[in-house]
């Protein structure tokens, strides 16, 4: 039980609005009046005294929404989820603290009152694996890119209890590239010991210390290291790109830290949001939870950490680009390791193609019509605002502009299409262009 605890902790409040392990007997009667805003107002501030991580901000955070109360602030609100995100702008004012939130959640409080009594129920932990495993485990795609580089998408670290034969698979099949991307960009954070799991996969056998975690409660700390033993291959020296947004949280940025700061990855992406408090989620009463951080990440090579700050990347750019600019990023480092005059050749022309994903030009609608036509067996249409490519008996593609005169296809990374003009600006012919450097020409018929 203990796991799924750390995993609650450290993935955030927000991911409770998806638990619910027990089942409820019905919909909870809660009323909602000035009492109870009374008594949340003084077991909040008990709660945050008891275990926040900051005594004194603690201490500040509970005077604030103490005077609130006393002043009559809240005494308009007559909506309880309201009153929560009110609670909620007001603690974070003080704090800056993402993780802290307040949330309205009868059944979830329910559940919580109940562990206090009468202690965890041995099925929530198989219910949270069950969930868990629906959204195997966080990963949502693995793939080869062109350029034989690796690429992860996956939203959460599950716990490695329940995680580790799907990590090694994933692992597994990344073993033979290049180069790996982990996307993170959607990935709001998870359990500190899946974290520490797939970072094992890229470093030696020697241990490596890649984060501590200090917890006010117990005045313990404890410490993270590269695992001695993992089920497959490590890839210590294969370049590691990592994508963040502003939504990358919590144990996501932990990632992001520990191998930025290892200097083991390249960031690549937006700042993160700037979560490094773990602690977990305790009932106020018999509608409302707080997540109340009682610990805090403590790097040991910068001896801080990102709370407040976020994960600032190594290559800024907007994050729906960093894909695209990781993939530039590897495959130039790729080609200044190859030998093969060849290889090379295919990585600048792959470096091409996404370069002009990222300054895509714009091509008028009259320049694209004039493209549309047949060229010998080759047939151009215009559909929709774009340009289709078909050669005959073959599927059509997609085309899309590198200049105004050239354009490449997503799903044929080898071929290109240039249209040649004449002096009238009128499309004449096609040359298609491959990246061995061959071309071949097609004469327009109509």
């Amino acid at each position: 039980m203990l796991k799924l605890k750390i995993f609650i902790l450290f993935i955030g409040f927000l991911l409770t609005a998806k638990i619910s392990f027990a089942q409820q007997d019905g919909p909870v009667n809660f009323t909602f009046d000035a009492k109870v805003k009374q008594q949340s107002v003084k077991k909040i501030s008990k709660l945050l005294d008891e275990n926040y991580i900051f005594p004194d901000l603690a201490k500040k955070m509970g005077d604030l929404i103490k005077q609130n109360l006393a002043a009559g602030s809240y005494d308009g609100i007559d909506d309880p989820m309201k009153f929560a995100e009110t609670l909620t702008a007001d603690l974070q004012s003080v704090s800056n603290d993402k993780h802290i939130r307040v949330r309205f959640s009868p059944e979830d409080a329910k559940r919580l009152i109940e562990q206090e009594k009468n202690g965890s129920d041995p099925d929530d932990e198989k219910h949270w694996n069950e969930m868990m495993k629906k959204e195997n485990y966080g990963f949502k795609k693995v793939e080869r890119l062109p350029g034989n580089i690796g690429y992860v998408d996956f939203r959460n670290f599950a716990s490695p209890d329940y995680s580790k034969e799907t990590v090694a698979s994933v692992m597994k099949f990344l073993e033979n590239t290049d180069a790996i991307i982990f996307d993170l960009r959607l990935n709001g954070g998870g359990d500190p010991a899946g974290v520490q799991l797939i970072c094992s996969y890229l470093f030696t056998e020697t241990p490596v210390h890649l984060n501590d975690l200090y917890f006010r409660p117990t005045d313990e700390t404890n410490e993270f290291w590269t695992l001695r033993k993992i089920d497959g291959k490590r890839m210590p020296d294969v370049p590691v790109y990592v994508l963040t947004s502003k939504f990358t949280f919590s144990g996501a940025e932990e990632f992001s830290y520990n191998l930025k700061n290892l200097k083991r990855a390249t960031i690549v992406g937006e700042t993160t949001g700037g979560g490094a408090h773990p602690g977990g989620v305790k009932a106020i009463n018999e509608g409302f939870a707080i997540f109340v951080p009682n610990g805090r990440a403590i790097s040991p090579i910068t001896k801080t950490n990102w709370e407040g700050v976020g994960v600032a990347p190594d290559v800024n750019i907007k994050s729906e680009l960093a894909l695209e600019k990781a993939q530039i990023l590897a495959l130039e480092k790729l080609a200044e390791r190859s030998k093969d005059e060849q290889q090379t050749n295919t990585y600048r022309w792959m470096i091409e193609s996404l370069n002009a994903v990222l300054n895509a030009p714009a091509v008028d609608e009259t320049t694209l019509k004039n493209y549309a036509g047949t060229y010998d067996d080759r047939t151009i249409t215009y559909e929709g605002g774009r340009l289709y490519y078909q050669r005959k008996g073959r599927q059509k593609y997609a085309m899309t502009p590198m200049t105004e005169d050239t354009f490449m296809f997503k799903d044929l990374e080898f071929f290109r299409l240039k249209f040649v003009k004449d002096a009238l600006g009128n499309a004449i012919e096609v040359n298609g262009l491959y990246d061995d450097g061959h071309q071949d020409r097609s004469k327009r018929t109509n």
